[in-house]
């Protein structure tokens, strides 16, 4: 069986898994991981190679072969021959929906007849939140299907499902704010309601994750919930005030020409920020990958440069409106108002990164006038809290999706934390002196 990084027992399973943010967290608190369910066959993918991962982590000799995949001096079939079986089947690459969710819930109980698993402790993931977000609803004129007719709205259904088979003490369900406003409040309220039929007392806050330590503002519904009869509880999350800047997360990363990849650090480990090395993002071993950046067009060099140019000169946004006609290649100057945007290396926290990386880099502007270039992977993998040692398959492309859609795993770990001090306090006073795990 996998274990936790602390050796706790506490078993879950994540839905709408992504590329394993809210996994990601929760292992590190200690959680065990019985089955990722997520329809991406990339991010599936990357949840395999981070099981690998932890697994490898866990039998020290192996890591060596980790760290040569990750130089690319072997193949992913061959470094999946030091795994053994039953750590890849946790990944199950499949759709929910209620012609396979039986499928699912066979391969899940097949894990823990394996494992010897005989309850989930908790459940988290959250649909995906294009059909909820402020964004997806302002294209959604745009679309052949009406954003009030997309299927995606109803995947909360598949999530009940879950609770239902596995009846855990308690679940995580993240979205996107406009969860609660989408399709008039109607998809918040049908979902509370589903979720109390299920068997559970519910309670809902909206997060940012700078409150958690993170260098983002992102701001994210959080969804917690406890079966009826319990006496768990919505968890207090301490505000953590982190003194460090955006730029502590890029500083050791090496500079990069428009186009270019370089997978040699700046600066030695020692020599990274305080906060990559409180936050262990970085150890002395890791290996530099993902540092990729995409080429640009002359155009957007110089329009890159006006901004950085702005931000530095009192943090100024540049709008779209403001530039040269030569400049403009959009009619409509108020809808691609703020396209162009810098990170805020010299604040203490950045605005949200978003899947659009995938598309451009326009919103995600490196704040180094010397490179005036969009920020790679690696810098976005930093910017969500990902350690460097997380692996991410698929293309460019995919990446930036990948890591844009997660939650970050600084977040997770600390709401994990939060809610493994709700489920532990409540053991001991059910089971004074006895074992908490189970």
């Amino acid at each position: 069986m996998f274990v936790g990084e602390s050796g706790s027992t506490m078993n879950f399973i994540d839905l709408f898994a992504g590329a394993g943010g809210l996994s990601e967290g929760f292992i590190q608190a200690g959680f065990n991981p019985i089955a990722h369910v997520e329809m991406n066959a990339m991010a599936a993918a990357t949840l395999e190679t981070r099981a690998a991962y932890h697994y490898m982590k866990k039998h020290r000799p192996l890591m060596h072969w980790y760290y040569e995949y990750e130089r690319g001096n072997i193949t992913r079939e061959r470094l999946f021959q030091y795994i053994p079986d039953e750590v890849t089947k946790t990944v199950i690459n499949a759709e929910m929906s209620p012609g396979n969710i039986a499928d699912i819930f066979k391969q899940i109980d097949g894990v823990m007849q394996e494992d010897h698993v005989n309850r989930i402790n908790i459940i988290v993931g959250g649909p995906p939140c294009q059909a909820y977000s402020l964004v997806g609803r302002a294209q959604s004129s745009h679309m052949l299907v009406p954003m009030s007719e997309d299927p995606r709205n109803e995947l909360y259904k598949m999530y009940t499902r879950f609770l239902k088979k596995y009846q855990p003490d308690m679940f995580v369900f993240e979205n996107v704010a406009g969860l609660k406003t989408a399709r008039k409040g109607e998809s918040f309220k049908n979902l509370q309601a589903q979720l109390r039929r299920v068997g559970y007392v519910i309670e809902c806050h909206e997060q940012n994750a700078v409150d958690f330590g993170v260098l983002q503002n992102r701001r994210r519904l959080i969804i917690i919930g406890w079966r009826k009869g319990t006496n768990y509880h919505y968890p207090v999350f301490e505000k953590i005030q982190s003194n460090a800047l955006v730029n502590d997360l890029l500083s050791d990363l090496p500079v990069l020409e428009r186009g270019g990849q370089e997978f040699a650090y700046r600066v030695p480990c020692a020599q990274a920020s305080k906060y990559i090395k409180d936050n262990q993002l970085r150890t002395c071993r890791d290996v530099l990958t993902h540092h990729v950046v995409r080429d640009n067009t002359p155009r957007d060099v110089e329009i890159y440069r006006r901004t950085i140019e702005a931000w530095n000169n009192g943090h100024q946004r540049l709008k779209y409106a403001d530039l040269p006609e030569e400049l403009k290649t959009h009619r409509n100057q108020t809808a691609f108002a703020d396209r162009f945007k810098v990170v805020e290396g010299d604040c203490r926290s950045c605005h949200t990164v978003l899947a659009h990386l995938s598309k451009d880099g326009h919103y995600f502007i490196h704040p180094d006038i010397n490179q005036c270039r969009s920020i790679s992977v690696r810098e976005a993998a930093r910017l969500q809290t990902f350690p460097d040692s997380y692996y991410f398959e698929g293309n460019r492309t995919s990446q930036y999706v990948q890591i844009g859609n997660a939650v970050p795993p600084i977040m997770a770990r600390r709401i994990a934390e939060a809610i493994l001090k709700v489920m532990e306090n409540q053991m001991k006073e059910k089971n004074p002196g006895g074992n908490l795990c189970g």
